[in-house]
């Protein structure tokens, strides 16, 4: 995760993150199965079996029910992967957009760059797959999201490194709230799941996982920007609210269109 980024140019994000559709395939092998091998006559007389052990409590409780989603949970569930697919999408770019201009005057930085890029490459894999597994789609206003994320990112970058870094801590500050928020809906589902007396699925407790994994790197990136001087921006109150309401914006689009 730490290479060096000089080694090699960034990968284009569609060339190898694009999900298998696996779901679409059929199942058109099937391995053989191969009779059993009779077993020869033991000339012992076989045991005689004795009484079998009473059943355990928990095999005597009924197993607990498993209720689908409700139309307004999956509608939300959809909205918010959409969203973070979209927002992922963003943070792959800007970073890509702001290395070469960073690296031509700031070279320690390689690491550093590369680091956060190979996470933010994480976080767009996991969401493709999560919205290929479910056949959502993802929002229309991809190409827009495309041009405005590399723009932001080679703009802040041209602007200077405490420019790219206060991006970098705006943008890292509303996505991470925006997963806090999605990461206490789901955990209060699965605390209505469980007063009812049925059992939470092993997806939604994976869903939660993940979630609270890449929402913590990203406020990791977030303390990193603080640390390379992203206040000491020219201009840092001024670009920070201008760039978080844009992120702003840019979700509440994304989880309608």
């Amino acid at each position: 995760m730490n290479s060096v980024l000089v080694s090699r140019p960034f990968r284009s994000i569609y060339a190898h993150d694009v999900p298998v559709l696996d779901f679409l395939a059929p199942a058109l092998v099937r391995l053989p199965r191969y009779p059993k091998s009779r077993r020869q006559a033991s000339t012992t007389s076989s045991p005689i079996p004795g009484p079998k052990a009473p059943p355990t409590t928990s095999q005597n409780e009924p197993p607990k029910r498993r209720k689908p989603l409700s139309k307004e949970q999956r509608h939300f569930l959809d909205s918010a992967l959409r969203v973070n697919q979209a927002g992922e999408l963003a943070a792959t770019l800007i970073y890509a957009a702001q290395t070469p201009p960073l690296l031509r005057t700031h070279p320690h930085l390689r690491s550093l760059m590369q680091h956060m890029y190979s996470q933010e490459a994480g976080h767009f894999s996991t969401f493709n797959e999560l919205l290929a597994r479910h056949r959502i789609r993802p929002t229309l206003m991809y190409p827009v999201w495309t041009v405005a994320a590399t723009a932001l990112g080679w703009g802040t970058a041209m602007l200077g490194r405490e420019a790219a870094m206060a991006c970098t801590e705006a943008v890292e500050t509303e996505i991470g709230t925006h997963y806090n928020g999605q990461v206490r809906v789901l955990l209060e589902w699965m605390r209505e799941i469980e007063e009812r007396g049925e059992e939470v699925g092993e997806e939604l407790k994976g869903l939660v996982e993940q979630l609270k994994r890449i929402r913590d790197e990203e406020l990791e990136h977030l303390d990193t920007a603080v640390e390379e001087d992203a206040r000491a921006a020219k201009g840092w109150p001024v670009l920070n609210t201008i760039i978080r309401g844009g992120c702003k914006g840019a979700i509440w689009v994304s989880e309608r269109v």
